[in-house]
This record gives C-alpha cells, structure tokens and sequence, in this order.
C-alpha cells in the first residue's frame, strides 16, 4: 500500500507538471530550484500545497517535480493535479476527499483560438451601417 516514490503527471491550460512524491520532510524542488523560488505568489504555492493539507499530509513527503508551457498559474494548477494523482496511487482512500474538491479532474478550458475575420476569438470588428 505505502509505495516508497510516486511519480504522476498533471496538466492545465497549456502546462505539463511531472511530480515524483516520497516520504520526507516536506521539501518541494521545481526545476531544480526551490520551491519558494520558482512560485513567488504565496496565492499559488497555497494551491499547489492544498492536496496535502486535504488529506493531512503537509510536511510529510517531499516533492521533486518538473514543470513545462504555460504560464505561472498554469503550471501551479497542473502541479497540484500531478500532486493529487500521485497521492491517490499512494494510498486509495485520498481518492474521495481530493475527488470532493475537484484536484483529480483535469481543468479542461484552454485559450480559444481567434477567427478569421475577427478581432479575437469572440471580438468582431467594429461594424459601420455608413
């Protein structure tokens, strides 16, 4: 049941997070650099670190995970479903409290692409009767 290291993936928006979970002492590393360093928001380290505070687990493993695209807020959304995952394997009985609060669904929306004939993707030009 208690698997020495996890290994998960996560996405959001265009951000792919590789996460490899064991137990420890709580370090995060991402991208080789610590992780207060590479998450400066206090607002996204919170929600990165929200799947070991549902399950009660904070300052028990530690995290070595590798992010790529998107942007910060991408990449902190798809850590924490990496995260999610890799605890789910770990132990199955994380699966309802974290599947209650919606960390093992992908987030599915993305940017919409812009139109032809278009400002943006929902934007028209500016339309003259005259």
């Amino acid at each position: 049941m208690a698997v020495a290291t996890q290994y998960a993936t996560g996405k959001r928006k265009y951000a792919v997070a590789r996460a490899w979970v064991s137990p420890g002492t709580g370090a995060l590393v991402v991208n080789t650099r610590p992780f207060e360093q590479y998450f400066p928001r206090p607002s996204l380290r919170s929600l990165i670190q929200s799947p070991f505070e549902i399950t009660g687990l904070a300052g028990k493993y530690d995290v070595r995970a590798t992010v790529c695209g998107g942007g910060a807020t991408g990449q902190a959304g798809a850590l924490r479903h990496a995260i999610a995952k890799a605890l789910v394997t770990m132990n199955p009985s994380f699966r309802e409290p974290l599947k209650k609060e919606g960390l093992l669904t992908r987030e599915s929306r993305v940017k919409e692409r812009k139109k032809d004939g278009q400002k943006g993707a929902r934007k028209r030009f500016q339309y003259s009767k005259r």
